[in-house]
């Protein structure tokens, strides 16, 4: 199965995940007296928009190269993710808000029942954070790492809501509003995670270099083809789940045009061959 394959199951996976879980917490929090549970069924309500987001941005961006788009569509991507981020943000906008005005209103303590539909809610979602992180990484994908971080975040708010709501039920009257402190904490947890989603996408639409590990492995892989004798300039930029490379490549001075020019080609069918995850590659050929 392809990356890309792998990437828009966990997504998917991601839909239907967050959609069962609005509901349970929606239900929950509404019968069990729990503002935090239903700011938790706020920020999955916003996560099943943002993962069609993340579906469409990893489909779109894998169209490959055409006339206008020479390096194919994989900047939708990180676009993509800045909107994903714009859902978080919202979302803990939403909540801290409502947080605010329900720790200023009168209401009941939380039912003791709804601490076991959280420990059960804090379980899946760290699940679902390790799968679709796990996905994104091997699809290099910005916008399915900013998905996973949904579910992390998701698992911190309703651990927030635990506590909360716990804190509620053992110091009993005058301390129904614990679970409510629990959600406005958790907002402001979510705005963290935002910006934590958001630098690396910026990174990568700005072409920032942040592949140190990628230019060593090129360079190793660079050195096993015969003629190539070193390489010098080496600038990677990431667009989607690919890398785009300009590499320099040093070979001897004396050779012919032709040699050099079938020496690049040599060298780049090996780069690709050896790192699936290189897009395009351009070779300058260097003399010693």
């Amino acid at each position: 199965m392809s990356d890309q394959n792998k990437a828009i199951q966990a997504t998917y996976f991601s839909i239907i995940g967050n959609t069962s879980l609005a509901i349970i917490k929606g239900f929950a929090g509404f019968f069990g007296n729990s503002y935090a549970l239903i700011a938790d069924a706020i920020e999955s309500t916003t996560d099943i928009f943002a993962s069609f987001l993340v579906l469409f941005g990893i489909k779109y961006s894998s169209r490959p190269a055409d006339k206008n788009h020479p390096y194919g569509h994989g900047r939708a991507e990180p676009l993509i993710t800045f909107i994903v981020v714009g859902f978080l943000i919202t979302s803990a906008t939403v909540i801290a808000y409502e947080s605010i005005v329900n720790i200023n209103t009168p209401h009941e303590l939380p039912k003791s029942w709804t601490l076991f539909v959280l420990g059960a809610i804090i379980i899946w979602k760290e699940y679902s954070f390790r799968l679709v992180m796990k996905r994104g990484i091997e699809a290099n994908s910005s916008s399915l790492k900013a998905d996973a971080w949904h579910h992390r975040s998701d698992a911190i708010t309703s651990i927030a809501a635990f506590v909360g709501i716990t804190i509620a039920l053992i110091l009993g009257k005058g301390f129904e509003a614990a679970d409510d402190w629990a959600a406005l904490f958790a907002s402001v947890f979510i705005i963290y995670n935002s910006y934590m989603i958001f630098r690396p996408a910026l990174g990568e639409i700005m072409d920032e270099h942040l592949y140190d590990d990628l230019v060593e492995k090129i360079r190793l892989v660079a050195t096993t083809v015969n003629g190539i004798i070193a390489t010098e300039k080496c600038f990677i930029r990431k667009a989607g789940m690919k890398y785009h490379v300009d590499l320099h490549a040093i070979v001897n001075s004396t050779i012919t045009v032709k040699e050099g020019h079938d020496l690049a080609h040599k060298l780049k069918d090996t780069l690709k061959k050896e790192m699936p995850y290189i897009g395009n590659v351009l070779i300058h050929i260097e003399p010693d």
